[in-house]
């Protein structure tokens, strides 16, 4: 049967409906209306759509658009709209190849913990097991001292690591690039919605993509739409502001160094094929984040630069830039946790404000690419995809030469992805592949000027 249960779609539209609630719209009475419905698919449907138009509370005062011209339109008008800075073709390869290795490296570091921890709770069982601070992969006596562990440990403890084991937002960054070498500057949503379905198992999806690849999937059929992008994206996709188009945004930001305009425009592309509001903006604020590190010397610097590119009066605008203030009056990075968790804590797993805010803790105060990943992992919350992007944003800012070998022997040269017909094994083959992006982009931008003139 194709249809999902009435359950799972009673359950599906409580989540939308406190989605709707933290977007500022007026819900009151609609969860007794929904626990009223008879099971019917008629029904259910038609208070699914009626969710689209919700009014806003009379006080919101938030201004939070998807379309890529109304996020322009609210974000700084200053911002640089070209190159802030010319990289070397070779500089910016090797930067974008110790980028990716980085972040293969913070992506297994979390990938045992990754149960929604908080630093406390992982000072103390690393404490417990001589372990603190940490700085190598987490060992499976650290796992039992913190009483739980992620279902992934059985290839990721420190014991068992004999690769980069499959993970998704590893997939997501191999499959940005495969984007990128087959389309260019000219992919669309309906690109991405494609690569996903030769590509992607179903599985290794979670929230909105899980949600909108069983959509497009089904609308493959006879008498489906498989164009009505923004029509499945807009009704029944629970958690759409969460961070799974975040981690979608790294080969984006690797594609174009010192141009963190056209990386965050490439990034809004992609998320907008499943994610509205927050869920995009983190991702274009990461793709530029990216993009400016290898060319600005200040970490928080950074992130100021990339915040030009997310909308002013949004959520995500205000936390970012309250979360750059408490960063730049803390201490050390345990002082920098301890200002933004004491404000953002309702915001763990998955939820991208507190979480944000501590990949800025760890870029100022990151001594190099492995004190990095540490210091992020260290934090707790979604610890294998905020450590991937981490070491992504490490690596490019810091470039080869800033992580120990120690930190990709384990992987003996070997990376597992769960891609479909994805061959490449190799960890510095694929490492390679990221590092040409740059010059992919930058030719193809060369002859798109050289035909305007």
């Amino acid at each position: 049967m194709l249809l999902p249960t009435y359950q799972s779609l009673r359950d599906q539209l409580l989540t939308v409906l406190a989605n709707k609630q933290e977007q500022g719209h007026i819900v009151i009475g609609l969860a007794e209306t929904l626990a009223s419905l008879p099971d019917s698919y008629d029904a259910l449907a038609t208070f699914a759509r009626s969710l689209a138009d919700l009014p806003m509370e009379l006080d919101w005062p938030f201004d939070e658009p998807n379309t890529l011209d109304a996020i322009w339109a609210s974000c700084d008008p200053d911002r640089p709209l070209g190159a802030i800075a010319v990289m070397d073709p070779d500089e910016s390869a090797r930067r974008v190849e110790a980028a990716f290795l980085a972040s293969a490296c913070g992506c297994m570091l979390g990938k045992p913990v990754e149960v929604n921890p908080t630093l406390d709770e992982l000072r103390d069982a690393l404490t417990r097991t001589d372990a603190w601070p940490l700085n190598d992969y987490i060992a499976e006596r650290t796992l039992l001292a913190l009483g739980r562990r992620h279902r992934s440990w059985i290839e990721s403890a420190r014991e068992r690591i004999d690769s980069v084991a499959p993970d998704d937002d590893i997939n997501y960054t191999v499959l940005g690039m495969m984007l990128l070498e087959e389309h260019g500057l000219g992919f669309t949503r309906a690109d991405v919605r494609d690569l996903w379905l030769r590509h992607l198992p179903i599985t290794q999806t979670f929230g909105p993509e899980r949600t909108l690849l069983l959509t497009a999937g089904i609308n493959t059929l006879p008498g489906g739409d498989p164009e009505a992008l923004d029509a499945w994206v807009n009704i029944l996709n629970p958690n759409d502001e969460q961070c799974g188009a975040m981690i979608r945004a790294d080969a984006y930001g690797y594609a174009c160094p010192g141009r963190p305009a056209l990386a965050a425009t490439l990034a809004w592309r992609d998320a907008s094929w499943t994610h509205r509001r927050t869920g995009i903006y983190s991702t274009m604020f990461t793709a530029a984040a990216i993009a400016a590190a290898p060319v600005v010397a200040d970490p928080l610097e950074i992130f100021a630069v990339a915040l030009q590119f997310v909308p002013r009066r949004s959520r995500f605008y205000r936390t970012v830039a309250d979360s750059l203030t408490m960063v730049h009056d803390a201490t050390d990075w345990l002082d920098g946790y301890q200002r933004i968790h004491g404000k953002y804590a309702q915001f763990s797993h998955c939820q991208v404000y507190q979480e944000v805010g501590t990949l800025i803790n760890t870029l100022r105060f990151a001594e190099s690419i492995g004190d990095g990943i540490c210091t992020q992992v260290s934090q707790g919350n979604d610890t294998d995809s905020f450590g991937a992007t981490a070491g992504a944003l490490l690596g490019c800012y810091f470039g080869p030469g800033h992580l120990d070998d120690r930190w990709l022997a384990p992987f003996d040269d070997t990376i597992r992805t769960s891609i479909a017909t994805q061959p490449e094994w190799s960890l510095s083959r694929l490492a390679h592949r990221m590092g040409d992006l740059p010059r992919r982009i930058a030719a193809e931008l060369a002859a798109q000027e050289e035909t305007e003139q």
